[in-house]
């Protein structure tokens, strides 16, 4: 291995070593807990390390954000995989969001509610957001009817997901009922 690809490896490592880090923090004491003085603290580099990776908060939270784009994506055609096209994959999608969500409140903020930079709904999207949405639009294309815009329509779905999460996630809706608020939802989307 030559010097060069030696020092790339450990700028690769380095850089995922804090993105991990940033998303652990995250998720044991909230984003308020996560600094760049902190975060060089944890992985024993200077805060110019880290200046040198990413140009603050934004940008490691971005990485953070891609991270959990690219998982969410895996989870969603995962939940599919064996699943019969038609309104039980819409189910299936529906539910993996919303237990992906739950299972990791921080990386679902860093995606949906913090800064991160990153541009939605756009050409110039990072794959792995537009990877994400194909993964939520595929189950629902095989529900829509002829007139129907796929893209608006998984809009709509996700922004309903997105709202149940939030609602549940506030105490504002009780989260003993959240099941059956995707039990109500599912249907209204697949009559297309």
């Amino acid at each position: 291995m030559s010097v060069q690809e030696r020092r790339e490896r450990d700028r690769a490592h380095r850089h995922q070593l804090i993105v991990a880090t940033a998303r652990e923090l995250a998720e044991a004491s909230g984003w308020d807990a996560v600094t760049t003085r902190r975060l060089a603290e944890r992985i024993e580099y200077s805060q110019p390390v880290l200046y040198s990776h990413f140009g603050g908060k934004r940008e490691i939270v971005g990485a953070v954000a891609l991270e959990g784009f690219a998982e969410l994506g895996t989870a969603l055609r995962g939940a599919v995989a064996d699943v019969p096209a038609g309104p039980a994959a819409v189910a299936a999608v529906a539910r993996a969001y919303v237990d992906f969500a739950e299972r990791n409140p921080a990386l679902y903020d860093a995606m949906f509610l913090l800064d991160t930079g990153l541009l939605f709904a756009d050409a110039a999207s990072p794959a792995p957001l537009r990877d994400a949405f194909q993964a939520l639009l595929d189950p629902l294309a095989d529900v829509l009817g002829e007139d129907a815009d796929p893209g608006l329509f998984a809009e709509v779905f996700w922004s309903a997901l997105h709202g149940l999460v939030a609602l549940t996630r506030s105490g504002r809706l009780p989260r003993e009922a959240a099941d059956r608020r995707l039990d109500i939802l599912v249907p209204r989307f697949t009559t297309g």
